[in-house]
Parts: structure tokens; C-alpha cells; sequence
């Protein structure tokens, strides 16, 4: 399979970006060291290319009523401008996958899927629609997503010339959206994130993306704004305790093994998935922390101290933040609660550790230098 270069593809290459396939899409991984971009987005901001994310437009009379039954949440309730984590739940009650939804007015919703499932939730929605007489678009292909991540984020947004936003920035809350222009151009701002800062997603079509991208570089210059890759992207989102699709989520998770009950609304009359749950004894999602510099990677084992395996590491990393190893990992339930000691199988070396509360880093909310 040949992967598919974003819009903004040349600007990436001549920033001297290093690239890989990502669900199908050729990515950059970095473009300074992964520390840097890291702590970049930490103590600053930084800017990343989202494009690859898809992005599937539900309109319709009955659009909220369609996705209360196609997804584990309660979007008829929304409010215009509002955004709301979500599931696409399988009949069986697997994870197919984790979603954002932005209600953007009464009849017309914006979800936001991850890249290796963008055909798998088209799909999904589409076959649930019939009754609903909904319209599901696929825009993935004329859209590109720009996130401006870190506590100077709304600092370099205030700079760009020619934005016009609905809504003023700073009162712009958490998991909310506002439609704006920018030179002509209309555009989508969200206040989401998933590097566990302060930030802002913008939404604009194809043609004007790498102009954006572009006006945003020289915008952010006074707060030393720089492009991001995945590898930084993945140590922010683990560092928050935010679960990524196909590692700590598939189609053989249930929400509750994922901590995600609160995310499926079962008052709910009827939704696909409703009443399923998982098998007597899965594991459950857990953090893990440790000492030293090694951290064990997705797959390792986690066994008790007398060696027995009890579950098995999704993600791991040293934390540039914190400065010890942190993982996520599916463990027996015994083994879940907060300070009970087991081991990392790091192959072959076992290496102690600790289940630790997620997220493993919160920040403080005055961060925000906006």
C-alpha cells in the first residue's frame, strides 16, 4: 500500500521533517529531536499537522437522534458549539472507535475519527442511517486539521492576521468549537486537544491549508512556534493518560475495560452496543510507572513479583516531562489498584513497577499564558 502525503506535505519536507506511514498516511515523525518538540509543546507551542485525521459531516432534521443510536453518548442534547468525547460501539460491544463530536447547529454535527478507522466508522454510519434519513459525508479528502498545542497557543492565534472568529478565543471553553474566517477562507476553531495542554484545532478546506500553515509560522516566530511530529505527539498523549486506537483501544476492548463507562450514556432507550459487557475477568487499563531509564514498549508483559503474567504493556515511554518510565497496560482487576507492585518483563529483565492513577501529568490551569 502507498501512503498518502497530506496537503501540507512539501512544506514538511523543506522544514527537513523525518517521515513514516501512519494508517496509511505519510506522517512526519519529527523535525528536531523528539525531546525538543516535545518540551516545546510543554512550555510553549507547537504546531502540528493533523490532516490525517478524518473528518465526516452528519446532517439531517434528526442528526441527534441518529448519532444517540450510532454512538455510546448523548448528542441530541448538545448544545451548538459544543463538543463531546464519544464511542462507535460494534453489536457486541467492542470498540470500533473513540470519536469527537462537535455539534456545529441544530441539524449538522462534525466527527472527528482516528485515520485507520476513518472507513470503518464511514461505513458504520452510513449502514445505521437509513432510518434516520441523515446525510453522512465523507470530507476527509478536502480538509486539512492544524492543531497550535501548548500554554502560548492562544497567544499565536490572537497574532494571525485576517482570523475572524465568532467567538472570542479566550472565551472559547474547553470542548467547544466556533466557526471563523481567515483571509476569505471559513474555518472551524475546537478547543480539544490531546496532548493534555492548552490548544486549538483549525479546520479549513484543502486549497487554503498550506497558506494557513504558513501565516501561523510566521504568526507563532515571537513565541518560537515550531513544527511537531508523532513521536512528540505520542509521549504528550501517554503523559496524559489519553487512549490511542489500536493500542489501548480495538475492537476487542468494552468501554469499561478502557475506564471509558462515563463515556456511554445507558439511559439511553436503545444504541448499538447497549447491554453488552465484557467477559467475567478481562483486564482493565491501568497506569504503570517505574524507575530508572528503560521503559518497557507495547506487547512486553507485566507479570506479579513472583513472575506469574498478569496483563500486558498497550504503550510505554521514558516521560520527558517527568523523568521516569510511564506505560498503559491491560492487567487482571486483582491486580488494578493504585500502589500495588508488580513487574515489567523488558526482554527478559524484569524491571519493577507501580500502578499509578492516570493521567500520569495534568497541567496546572494558569499554565494557559493566553
Amino acid at each position: 500500500m502507498t501512503s498518502t502525503p497530506t496537503a501540507l506535505h512539501a512544506l514538511h519536507e523543506a522544514a527537513g521533517a523525518q517521515f513514516t506511514d501512519f494508517s496509511g498516511w505519510w506522517m512526519p515523525l519529527r523535525y528536531d529531536s523528539d525531546l525538543t518538540e516535545h518540551h516545546r509543546v510543554r512550555q510553549g507551542v507547537g504546531l502540528f499537522d493533523l490532516s490525517h485525521m478524518a473528518e465526516i459531516m452528519v446532517t439531517g432534521d434528526k442528526a441527534g437522534d441518529f448519532l444517540d443510536y450510532s454512538l455510546s453518548a448523548n448528542h441530541s442534547t448538545m448544545e451548538a458549539g459544543r463538543a463531546k468525547y464519544s464511542l462507535l460501539l460494534a453489536p457486541d460491544g467492542g470498540i470500533l472507535d473513540d470519536l469527537i463530536v462537535y455539534r456545529l447547529a441544530h441539524d449538522s454535527f462534525l466527527i472527528v475519527a482516528n485515520a485507520g478507522n476513518r472507513h470503518t466508522v464511514v461505513d458504520a454510519l452510513s449502514d445505521r442511517a437509513g432510518q434516520f434519513g441523515v446525510d453522512v459525508v465523507d470530507r476527509t479528502d478536502q480538509t486539512v486539521m492544524v492543531a497550535v498545542q501548548g500554554p502560548d497557543s492562544q497567544s499565536v492565534l490572537r497574532a494571525l492576521p485576517h482570523l475572524g472568529a465568532a467567538q472570542p478565543l479566550e472565551q472559547l471553553g474547553y470542548y467547544r468549537i466556533t466557526t471563523a474566517t481567515w483571509s476569505g477562507h471559513d474555518v472551524l476553531i475546537a478547543r480539544t486537544g490531546y496532548t493534555g495542554e492548552d490548544g486549538f484545532e483549525l479546520y479549513i478546506d484543502k486549497e487554503a491549508g498550506a497558506s494557513l500553515w504558513e501565516a501561523l509560522m510566521i504568526a507563532g516566530a515571537p513565541w518560537d512556534l515550531a513544527p511537531c511530529g508523532l513521536a512528540a505527539r505520542d509521549t504528550l498523549r501517554l503523559e496524559a493518560g489519553m487512549p490511542l486506537y489500536g493500542h489501548e483501544l480495538s475492537a476487542d476492548i468494552h468501554p469499561v475495560q478502557a475506564g471509558l463507562g462515563r463515556s456511554v450514556d445507558k439511559t439511553k432507550s436503545e444504541f448499538v452496543g447497549k447491554g453488552s459487557d465484557p467477559a467475567p475477568g478481562a483486564r482493565v487499563l491501568v497506569g504503570i510507572s517505574a524507575q530508572g531509564r528503560r521503559a518497557a514498549r507495547a506487547d512486553y508483559p507485566v507479570t506479579d513479583v513472583e513472575g506469574n503474567v498478569i496483563g500486558v504493556v498497550t504503550s510505554g515511554a521514558l516521560s520527558p516531562t517527568l523523568g521516569f518510565p510511564i506505560h498503559m497496560a491491560y492487567v487482571d482487576a486483582e491486580f488494578s489498584d493504585p500502589g500495588t507492585e508488580l513487574m515489567l518483563d523488558v526482554r527478559g529483565t524484569s524491571l519493577p513497577g507501580t500502578i499509578t492513577r492516570l493521567p500520569f501529568y495534568t497541567r496546572r490551569k494558569d499554565q494557559s499564558h493566553g
